[in-house]
């Protein structure tokens, strides 16, 4: 049986120092942030280049159809959108449920669905920042021996990973899942511009490496497919790869920041221990 945390009522929130700029100003924050240049996202957005400098600028008001038009263009997250209406003087228009509201009811069962339909394999499902909001049943034998400080509400998933008196001295590829984990991270800092995920990242590559890790491996990695989770458990070594499943067309931002982590064997070794026994 999966288990959801519920999270309490947030106000959706403005980007840093959101309030204290113009709406071109963090428009073209995000157009430098897509490495796209005026003529591009003119052109994408079937514009004119000198209109959107303008915006940029602030020679133009954009209407909040416009400020919604270039953002879907530059791909903004629903919260940052909603600091771009209100930047221009807008209201925001994307709502921030707690999952345990009632209109988010029918996502719930979705997860705890996908949740348990995965089980004897682990799966959770995590908020922007990774912490854990819901997890099936083969999650919690895997981490049962981690710290309790780290099992503590909220417990983040990557900071479990990776933190020494987490799973970390248990990861047989430590180095390996470590730069797998860091380089998904500075993506989405990159897409998201998430000042809590930069302190994040930063803790996390600042972590020592766990006594007895072996070295960083040179061994070409040409023949898997993705980077696995080697770790090592009672019954012997388990290998998984991780899949993401994320809600399509969200319009709540609760919702468009839910992702849901699920576990595969990698092999059928592991694939035949957790189905004869659990972990």
């Amino acid at each position: 049986m999966s288990t959801l945390v519920p999270t309490p009522f947030v106000v959706p929130a403005l980007s840093s120092g959101a309030g204290r700029r113009s709406v071109g100003e963090l428009l073209r924050e995000w157009r430098v942030r897509r490495r796209m240049s005026q003529l591009l996202l003119a052109t994408e957005a079937e514009i004119s280049t000198r209109h959107l400098s303008f915006v940029e600028s602030g020679r133009a008001t954009p209407s909040r159809e416009m400020v919604m038009h270039l953002a879907e263009q530059l791909d903004v997250p629903l919260r940052e959108r909603n600091a771009l209406l209100v930047a221009a003087g807008y209201a925001p228009m994307y709502r921030e449920r707690p999952l345990d509201d009632p209109h988010l009811a029918a996502a719930r069962d979705a997860v705890e669905l996908v949740l348990r339909g995965h089980e004897p394999y682990p799966a959770l499902a995590v908020d922007r920042h990774w912490n854990i909001v819901a997890s099936n049943g083969a999650l919690a034998p895997l981490i049962g021996d981690a710290s309790p400080a780290l099992l503590a509400a909220p417990i983040n998933a990557l900071r479990l990973s990776l933190h020494p008196e987490g799973i970390a001295p248990r990861i047989l590829n430590w180095h390996a899942w470590r730069a797998h984990l860091l380089a998904r991270l500075q993506r989405q800092i990159e897409a998201s511009a998430d000042d809590v995920l930069v302190k994040l990242h930063d803790e996390l590559a600042a972590y020592p490496t766990p006594p007895g890790a072996a070295p960083a491996s040179s061994e070409p990695i040409q023949h898997l497919i993705a980077v696995p989770l080697r770790v090592r458990s009672a019954l012997g070594e388990l290998s998984f790869y991780s899949a993401t499943t994320v809600f399509g067309t969200p319009v709540d931002i609760t919702l468009s920041e839910l992702a849901i982590e699920a576990f595969f064997p990698a092999d059928a070794r592991t694939a035949e221990a957790l189905r004869n026994k659990s972990i």
